[in-house]
């Protein structure tokens, strides 16, 4: 069994993410937390004022790294992405936060 295989108790990770293009007004945040959840992952996700959507996912690497994936080349069915920024990636003795929501 390998090391980074997601199924291991010390294998969780966070990161937070900034997704640019257009991706407010096409579900971007409902299909995130969707998403986020359909792998297991728990988070949050918000709009900004600046026209692009922001949260943090945690769970999982491999889990976490197939959410990167999706935030960057996938989406919603409407969107835009131009680009996705992750920061602030690091490993967690456990997860912080409880499910995905839509924060306002």
């Amino acid at each position: 069994m390998s090391e980074d295989d997601g199924s291991g108790g010390g294998d969780l990770c966070s990161v937070d993410f900034e997704i640019f293009g257009d991706v407010q007004g096409v579900c971007f945040r409902m299909y995130t937390e969707r998403q986020g959840l359909s792998l297991g992952l728990v988070g949050w996700v918000k709009n900004t004022s600046k026209g692009t959507v922001v949260g943090q996912v945690q769970g999982p690497r491999h889990q976490v790294n197939e959410m990167k994936v999706w935030l960057s080349k996938e989406g919603s069915p409407f969107c835009r992405i131009a680009r996705a920024v992750f920061k602030n990636e690091k490993d967690i003795p456990k997860v912080e936060l409880s499910g995905f929501s839509t924060r306002f």
